[in-house]
């Protein structure tokens, strides 16, 4: 049977230097750092971003995540937080992609696609030149109290192997991942990268068993 290759795996809502010591033992690629949201778990000071990010390997990538819509406060808060990634969890409404790649010379910007029909395909395809990944989510932000990720929730796999197929540019898939429906994302949608927060916690917690048993599965998947 034909191998293919494993997803890269995002283990977000990361909380303390010691979850992204046990993350990275684990075998993740990146991890993901929570600023202020309008909603969702996993939100942390920037002084604990900056923290985090200053003990991650340089091999692994620390993603700050931000609901910021503008370029100049995003590029402030980075300089404030420190990591080597940017997911940017809602859309731009002030500056541009550009803007932030010639401010963040070297940083990675990752634009998230939340995916709640049709439209969420040509919003990816339009933005994909722009940026060096996207990361499709299963938030929503049409709602008075915008989701911006950590829902816990699975949207349309269909539709992201839709923008997958569109885009050439690294897919990230998360929203309700566990080591029961990994195979089926893997299979279901070919993603780069997985994304995953409460499908490795245990009341809130990072929990190593289930850390173990979701890299196992991801990696049995890719046989």
């Amino acid at each position: 049977m034909k191998r293919t290759r494993t997803p890269r795996i995002k283990i977000c809502c990361i909380s303390s230097v010691e979850e992204a010591a046990l993350a990275v033992e684990c075998g993740a690629s990146a991890v993901g750092l929570v600023s202020n949201m309008p909603s969702g778990p996993g939100v942390i000071s920037e002084d604990r971003i900056a923290e985090i990010a200053s003990t991650i390997p340089p091999p692994v990538g620390s993603f700050l995540l931000t609901s910021k819509q503008d370029t100049e406060s995003i590029v402030a808060q980075h300089r404030r937080c420190r990591t080597n990634c940017i997911q940017l969890c809602d859309r731009l409404t002030r500056g541009s992609h550009r803007d932030l790649k010639s401010a963040l010379a070297g940083i990675s910007i990752i634009q998230v696609i939340h995916v709640t029909g049709p439209e969420s395909v040509e919003e990816a395809v339009a933005v994909a030149s722009l940026v060096d990944a996207l990361l499709l989510d299963s938030g929503n932000q049409s709602l008075a109290v915008k989701e911006l990720g950590g829902t816990g929730r699975i949207h349309d796999w269909t539709l992201s192997r839709q923008i997958r197929e569109q885009v050439n540019i690294p897919i990230f898939l998360a929203g309700g991942l566990s080591s029961e429906n990994v195979r089926q994302a893997i299979e279901g949608v070919g993603p780069f990268g997985l994304d995953v927060c409460s499908g490795v916690r245990t009341n809130g917690n990072l929990d190593r068993a289930k850390l173990i048993r979701f890299f196992e599965a991801a990696n049995a998947a890719a046989q």
